[in-house]
């Protein structure tokens, strides 16, 4: 039976406002769907709603605005549908586009930071190993859960907005210590000496999608300098092949020291032994039969840029002479972008024709030019969901791969073996 707090009760029935008390009822109501037993306050939301969907989006967070709702925790906002600092980028329906802009304000009208990133582990204050938090945005969900320790179920439009007013969340799922341990095992190739390791950590990620679902996992094997990058693009990948919330990268993430400590001393109900083949396999299906077409455009961050990833973007730039030879998208966050500004690499990526895109991101939103041809990308995220949100036939390879492929104006990807 589920038990509630004084104060739980009190916002229930409507001593801190009419918005406080639906949103709390939604909590509860998603509890008793969980079988939890309390409720647990949260130190920080991450909202996923921003992204507009149609007009059930915003009808339900302009009823929270009409009654002077505000959100109770720390709360971080996802992409929305436009880049607001560069509004012009978007080529949909202007009534659309209205719409969205409303939608992404009047989340800010309830409190939350005007953060708009599929990556709100990039910015200054993050959550700590322990914390327990509620967010929505599978990247996010994995990325916390797995390389923070930070604890979150996987949160979904309404009951992100719903714990970030009440502050509580149900105390079940992820939350949960003994349910953060893993029950099947991955044992990775040797990902070492890879010249496309960014290219088989997102294959890496789908793989373990596919076969883990929402278990939990342990991989074992990866290398031990293993980057958050990395880590970001496997996790992004396995959210989106499977339901992956939370992995463990043996003696690199925080409750996995051992893999006995990722087993929480139990057996494993499986283990994988992942060839080189099955990650080829998973690059094979990324590319579409036509790779030898013209290719239309570029399109990385996805999830958002870091800024080691910048920087490593405008080196391998130094190495290519001439005009790309097709657009060039890369998406990430405003805060990103202030500090790649104050880098000088913004103005140095812009003038070799790089177009960076904030607030939103290529594959939701109708921002590129030219989508007819093949769009060549280094996510294996962005590789799952673009063809069906925008259209787009794909090719896949690494960030190498991909500038190369920028300057010559066709898809250039090493030899493959398998």
């Amino acid at each position: 039976m589920l038990e509630l707090s004084v104060r739980d009760k009190a916002m229930l029935s409507g001593e801190f406002g009419d918005g406080a008390a639906l949103a709390m009822r939604i909590v509860v109501a998603t509890a008793h769907v969980m079988n939890a037993q309390r409720l647990v306050d949260i130190s920080s939301a991450h909202i996923d709603g921003c992204l507009y969907h149609g007009s059930v989006s915003l009808d339900f967070v302009e009823r929270f605005v009409a009654s002077g709702t505000q959100v109770a925790v720390p709360t971080t906002l996802n992409v929305g549908s436009l880049d607001l600092i560069h509004p012009e980028l978007y080529r949909g329906k202007p009534e659309t586009a209205n719409a969205a802009k409303r939608l992404m304000e009047a989340h800010l009208e309830l409190g939350c930071e005007a953060t708009f990133t599929c990556a709100p582990y990039q910015l200054k204050h993050r959550p700590r190993l322990g914390d327990q938090i509620a967010w929505a945005e599978s990247n996010a969900i994995v990325f916390a859960n797995s390389v923070l320790g930070a604890r979150t179920s996987r949160y979904g439009d309404f009951l992100d907005l719903a714990a970030a007013i009440t502050g509580r969340v149900p105390y079940a799922g992820l939350h949960v210590t003994e349910n953060r341990a893993a029950h099947l095992v991955l044992a990775a190739p040797n990902l070492s000496d890879s010249s496309r390791r960014d290219a088989c950590f997102a294959a890496l990620g789908f793989f373990l999608g596919l076969k883990a679902g929402a278990t939990v996992a342990a991989i074992t094997g990866l290398p031990a300098d293993t980057t958050e990058d990395e880590l970001k693009s496997l996790g992004a990948a396995a959210a989106s092949s499977g339901s992956v919330a939370l992995f463990h990268a043996v003696g690199i993430t925080p409750e996995a020291s051992t893999l006995d400590a990722a087993l929480q001393g139990g057996e494993p109900e499986q283990t994988i032994v992942v060839s080189e083949a099955d990650l080829v396999a998973i690059h094979h299906k990324w590319n579409d039969a036509r790779s030898s077409g013209p290719l239309a455009a570029i399109s990385l961050g996805t999830p958002h840029f870091s800024v080691n990833e910048f920087r490593r973007l405008a080196k391998l730039f130094e190495s290519h002479k001439g005009p790309l030879r097709c657009d060039f998208y890369v998406n990430t966050n405003r805060y990103v972008l202030w500090q790649i500004e104050e880098e000088g690499l913004a103005q140095q990526l812009a003038s070799r024709g790089v177009q960076i895109v904030v607030d939103t991101c290529t594959y939701i939103t109708p921002v590129m030019k030219q989508i007819k041809g093949l769009v060549m990308t280094n996510s294996g995220k962005w590789a799952h969901y673009a063809p069906a949100n925008i259209g787009v036939t794909v090719a896949f390879g690494s960030m190498t791969e991909c500038v190369r492929s920028a300057f010559e104006g066709r898809v250039c990807t090493d030899e493959l073996a398998g």
